[in-house]
């Protein structure tokens, strides 16, 4: 699905360069659950905004379902990230202003489907995540197992090919935490291809292959488990 080649990113000021990601090859197939784990300030993030086409690496490749794409501009990007990558944030990112449903349907908003294809979608998903009696609720009135749980349905009400997760459990404690978890495990088994920043090792056991960053490296590789064919 997706593959990096001594992938680079510098961030440079008047007084200062510094190195973020440093000749990073990785390679991810499709249907995996990989976990990225690392300090604070290793590259995780940086990787992770790279990889769903969020920003542009300095140097390497970043070849995307047989798109090479480190050079794309930004609108580029953006067509192939609407309709392939969700996104789930440990600070769930949803509009105070909208419902659940105004929430979730967002996506499909920006996508151009129809208003009886949205409601039909939107009420399924929201079924799906266990979250449909909350449809009419605004994030403030829910907790944050719930908010996530919405996140995750925004994320994949497009149906995307590729979640990327960073630090979804970040604010949950460890009963939402685990439900998170099940959550995406689930997605995976039924054929979504996820990458997740955690610093959590109860979580990365989730994934079938944890990778180990640091200093902007890739530094080792453990394989948990054997992918499950859908």
């Amino acid at each position: 699905m997706l593959r990096t080649i001594n992938l680079k990113k510098l961030y440079t000021t008047e007084e200062v360069e510094t190195t973020a990601l440093n000749n990073v090859n990785l390679e991810v197939q499709e249907g995996e659950f990989v976990a990225i784990m690392g300090p604070s300030g290793c590259g995780k993030s940086t990787l992770l905004n790279i990889l769903g086409l969020l920003d542009n690496p300095s140097g390497g490749e970043y070849n995307f379902l047989d798109y090479e794409v480190s050079k794309h501009t930004e609108r580029q990007r953006a067509n192939l990230r609407k309709s392939n990558i969700g996104f789930v944030f440990q600070s769930f990112n949803l509009i105070d202003e909208l419902t659940v449903f105004e929430n979730v349907e967002l996506p499909l908003l920006y996508l151009g489907y129809s208003g009886s294809e949205r409601k039909q979608r939107v009420e399924k998903v929201l079924e799906q995540m266990e979250i449909a009696h909350r449809r009419n609720h605004f994030p403030q009135q829910l907790s944050g197992g719930q908010q996530q749980r919405v996140a995750v349905a925004r994320a994949i009400i497009a149906k995307p090919k590729l979640i990327l997760a960073d630090e979804p459990t970040g604010n949950l404690d460890s009963a939402h935490g685990e439900e998170v978890m099940k959550l995406l495990t689930e997605l995976n088994e039924n054929g979504t291809t996820i990458i997740m920043v955690t610093h959590a090792q109860m979580y990365a056991e989730y994934a079938h292959r944890i990778v180990h960053l640091f200093d902007g490296h890739i530094v080792s590789e453990n394989i948990l488990k054997t992918q499950t064919a859908v």
